[in-house]
């Protein structure tokens, strides 16, 4: 039996472990299907990984007289309040934020980050035997444009608590059948309810291929105990209440 490990993706380290698409016309590590409800697509776009260099600003002109006064400091507030104040504080509560990534990584680790201070990762990898088969991603209704849009073709849906989203899970095609997508979603639902959610939403799109959805078919949800919440021959949505 493989050794199994889950990891969250929340820095390049982790965004690299992503595993290949089945289909080779398609990459989750360029994908922005969901984000985008107008333009997103799951097409393969090497140049999204690629990582560019901020530009690096100009230093000031130096002034060619030497007997020029050197430049006036700018002025302070006499009223403000000094910088290590709140450090000083020890009654303040120590808040600590994470910042998301957005400069020096790829545009979808950026994407999947955005989120991460408040939320909590946004994806999740799961490995056999140190090997990257199968991916989720998730997170709440809110991060995914397109999620929002399908759900407002079909007003019987609950609005309130609103739902997690699952927008991705998928497998390599070599790791088929063998347990890894439903662990992996297993693990996402338990993460989800520890951070408050009561249930959790995926949407199938019946119109596509296996290898070319990325919210797998009915049968699948069914298993780990999702509901058809509604009964569409091309985009049922499946719900779980945590």
């Amino acid at each position: 039996m493989a050794k199994v490990h889950i990891v969250d993706v929340t820095d390049r380290g982790s965004f690299d472990l992503l595993p290949p698409c089945a289909d080779p016309r398609f990459d989750h590590r360029t994908c922005d299907y969901w984000e985008d409800a107008e333009r997103g697509t799951k097409a393969s776009r090497p140049a999204w990984l690629e990582v560019r260099a901020r530009e690096l600003q100009p230093a000031p002109a130096q002034s060619g007289n030497p007997f020029a006064p050197p430049p006036r400091p700018a002025l302070e507030n006499p009223f403000a309040p000094p910088a290590d104040e709140e450090a000083a504080n020890p009654f303040a509560p120590v808040v600590i934020r994470e910042r998301p990534l957005r400069e020096g990584v790829p545009r979808k680790l950026a994407l999947l980050d955005r989120g991460r201070g408040i939320f909590g990762s946004y994806a999740k990898v799961l490995l056999a035997d140190d090997l990257p088969v199968a991916y989720c991603q998730f997170g709440p209704l809110s991060a995914y444009p397109r999620a929002g849009r399908l759900r407002e073709l079909y007003p019987q849906l609950p609005d309130s608590p609103l739902p997690a989203v699952i927008s991705c899970i998928a497998t390599t095609a070599d790791a088929r059948r063998q347990g890894h997508a439903r662990r992996l979603v297993e693990d996402v639902c338990g993460d989800l309810a520890e951070r408050g959610f009561a249930a959790v939403e995926a949407y199938p799109d019946l119109t596509l291929a296996e290898n070319e959805t990325s919210g797998a078919r009915p049968g699948f949800w069914h298993s780990l105990g999702f509901i058809t919440a509604v009964d569409d021959e091309r985009f049922p949505v499946m719900r779980l209440e945590l």
